[in-house]
């Protein structure tokens, strides 16, 4: 890029003005799902009795029988031509961490030369993308190209521009699941069953039991020309090269704070999209770093929060460049400041409550809520290393660990009055199913109420902690699926519960009383998965050399880490609780090698083209500039005065050919390596070597373009620097 091009372009992203967004006469709650068929809509679209099948397939997970799903559609296709739909399409997700949808039209034949719109019972139920041309770990080939989607009624379909939009599960045509709700919707089923059992212990009544899911959707927003100027940006999702601006987030006036008027303008036309798409969007606020948001919703059923938030990251995308932006969901876009996160808020309730919910005031409601906790921490104690697979990838492995993001070793917070409790209980003396709720404290201050306060503090560093009635998994990616990382907790609480639930019923076939098998059962996982607790600083290394010590992963290589998927204790818990059989873990396995692989090869070919077609001649251009400004002062002044007019324009020239004869080298060696990996055929060796070979020189390549910026005349500088691209005025 031309020094005149560049200073252009930045000049004309500060002199954006905000788009407005018309004001909405409605108040949210009037405009809230206007694009979803709700029950309220099948309620007016459907007969009776289809209405009333259709709530017990929602509610009960009956099977819809054909009859059942034509007048649905006829009904659905009412409703949607109405607002001016002309296409239908499966909606699902594939293994790409991605959406995919086929778009078909309302039209067939009428016999008489003619079209007539129409839309069948079948055509909602089941479609046939082709299976072949998306992931799907060896499963199938390319000369296998059947796949099926099938609609799934739990969560409702919605109207997106002209299309009507079907979520569904995807599957292959010999059954296997090449999508992520299928195993969700299984993982969901394991936890509603085994948990059930487990809270009828305590209340008789219950009849199901509900995982819940609040995601907070973090993200960046830059200027759309910015980002155009930037090919690391453009290809990548994140910048491999810029030196950290002088400013940026060791101030902490971002976070928090008020909301540059175009990004205001985003959030709101975002929020009122997502609201009429019944997405209900909750909080909206600054980050930490510049020119980082977050967004966050009210809790939903799981399955329904998973969909909300693919959903969610289309919209961002889409209305971001509508406004002038691009949305980057990159979980580390710039070194050196916050990277982007995807906190994972998951929860159980039945219909009279939260089973993780704070203690109540008798000795079964606080029996209940130990069960829940220290199951929960077996549950991830056993399988603290998937539960890391299922969160790191090529993308997250910048953000962990540094800059307020959690460590890549799972360890949960509970904070002191609950670990104190714990203690008790195994050691069994104290009243030690006392646990008080909320706390109020008086501020001292004129005119403040006495403020209520939580019973535990929180802890940033903390991958899995408890803040109240949840569990904060802050560990996701920003980009990535929830659904990845819900579908190894929800399967490893169902596989606890479930031995939680048999060894109280083996003791009290032998005549235990129930409460007391209860804690002695609890006394047993209490001492299990004691090392999982940790409430100290995550990013110490007395943290790292101590977490070995208990027994925890530590591992920070991607291709090892993935490496659970495949141990034995994984295979026999998804089997068991009929989530995935071996072959689906084994292609989910190979996928994200996969995945990890072309990650980093498209960074490297991305990187090498910028140092050796941008970077090396705009400070080789420098260089000779230099060089002549030597020259001709050697010929102008006597040889003493030269020397000392030269002396820092020699030294700026040593360096420059010191940065940039490394960077040819390394770029070289880069390629070199890549090639050697490409020519590997075993797909975790790729990625090892892609880990051990290729990654590295990305780092170290880097540090010398980015002293290069410091050294070039800013005005033949080709790209975007950080103070330009974080700030959005």
């Amino acid at each position: 890029m031309s020094k005149n091009l560049r200073f252009q372009v930045v000049s004309e992203a500060f002199k954006k003005k905000p788009i407005e967004v018309p004001n909405k006469e409605e108040r949210p709650s009037e405009f809230f799902a206007k694009y979803v068929f709700t029950k309220q809509k099948m309620q007016q679209y459907l007969p009776e009795p289809v209405y009333q099948k259709m709530c017990e397939v929602i509610d009960s997970g009956a099977t819809l029988d054909f009859a059942t799903a034509d007048a649905v559609a006829a009904g659905m296709k009412k409703w949607a031509m109405e607002l001016g739909v002309t296409h239908c399409t499966h909606w699902f997700q594939p293994l790409t961490e991605g959406t995919a949808e086929k778009h078909d039209a309302f039209v067939e034949h009428d016999g008489c030369g003619g079209m007539v719109e129409q839309f069948s019972g079948k055509q909602l139920v089941q479609q046939e993308p082709d299976a072949s041309s998306f992931p799907s770990g060896g499963i199938r080939s390319t000369f296998e190209a059947r796949g099926y989607s099938a609609w799934d009624p739990a969560s409702p379909v919605f109207v997106l521009g002209d299309t009507l939009m079907i979520p569904t599960v995807f599957i292959s045509y010999t059954g296997e699941a090449l999508d992520y709700k299928a195993p969700l919707k299984k993982s969901l089923a394991a936890v509603n069953k085994a948990a059930t059992k487990v809270a009828r212990f305590f209340y008789p009544d219950v009849q199901s039991v509900q995982t819940n899911l609040g995601w907070e959707q973090e993200y960046f927003l830059v200027d759309e020309d910015l980002y155009a100027a930037r090919p690391d940006l453009l290809m990548t999702g994140r910048t491999l090269m810029g030196h950290d601006s002088a400013r940026n987030q060791q101030m902490d006036d971002h976070y928090f704070g008020a909301i540059p008027q175009r990004v205001a303008m985003f959030m709101k036309d975002l929020e009122m999209q997502a609201l009429e798409l019944g997405i209900p969007c909750k909080t909206r606020h600054n980050e930490v770093a510049p020119n980082q948001f977050e967004i966050a919703p009210i809790f939903e059923e799981c399955n329904l929060a998973v969909d909300h938030n693919m959903l969610l990251m289309e919209l961002m995308r889409d209305i971001a460049r509508k406004h002038g932006f691009r949305c980057l969901l990159h979980e580390k876009p710039f070194a050196g400041i916050n990277g982007s996160g995807k906190h994972n808020n998951w929860s159980l309730s039945t219909n009279t409550g939260i089973l993780l919910h704070n203690p109540g005031k008798t000795v079964t409601d606080n029996l209940r809520f130990v069960t829940f906790i220290v199951e929960s921490l077996v549950a991830v104690f056993k399988h603290n290393g998937l539960l890391k697979a299922s969160i790191v990838s090529a993308t997250n492995a910048h953000r962990l660990g540094g800059h307020e993001a959690p460590p890549a070793i799972i360890s949960s917070f509970l904070g002191k009055q609950i670990n104190e409790l714990l203690d008790n209980i195994v050691e069994n003396h104290g009243d030690f199913l006392n646990l008080s709720g909320k706390q109020s404290v008086n501020v001292n201050i004129p005119q403040i109420p006495e403020l209520s306060v939580d019973n535990s503090d929180r802890n940033r560093t903390s991958p899995f902690a408890f803040t109240g009635n949840r569990f904060e998994f802050r560990a996701v990616g920003s980009q990535a699926n929830c659904a990845a990382a819900m579908i190894v907790l929800n399967t490893a609480m169902a596989e606890a519960l479930t031995n939680f639930h048999d060894r109280v019923v083996k003791l009290t076939d032998k005549g235990v009383e129930q409460q007391k098998a209860i804690m002695l059962v609890l006394q047993e996982d209490i001492k299990y998965c004691r090392p999982i607790r940790f409430d100290g600083n995550g990013y110490s290394k007395e943290w790292q050399t101590e977490a070995a010590e208990r027994g925890l992963d530590v591992q920070t290589n991607v291709p090892l880490i993935l490496d659970y998927y495949l141990a034995p204790d994984t295979v026999k818990m998804f089997s068991e609780m009929n989530v995935l059989t071996k072959a689906e873990l084994e292609a989910r396995n190979e996928i994200k090698l996969d995945t990890y692989t072309k990650k980093i090869q498209i960074e490297a070919r991305v990187f090498g083209d910028l140092c050796i077609n941008h970077i090396i001649p705009v400070a080789t251009r420098y260089q000779t500039q230099l060089i002549d400004m030597v020259l001709k002062t050697r010929q102008i002044f006597p040889e003493d005065a030269a020397a000392r007019l030269c002396k820092q324009n020699m030294e700026l020239i040593d360096q420059i050919g010191e940065h940039t004869n490394s960077i040819r080298e390394m770029v070289a060696e880069l390629v070199e390596n890549r090639r050697i990996a490409n020519r590997i055929e075993h797909e975790r060796s790729r990625a090892l070597a892609y880990h051990d070979t290729v990654a590295p020189l990305l780092e170290t390549i880097r540090q010398h373009v980015d002293k290069l910026e410091l050294i070039v005349d800013d005005e033949l500088w080709p790209l975007p620097k950080y103070r330009e691209i974080l700030f959005v005025r």
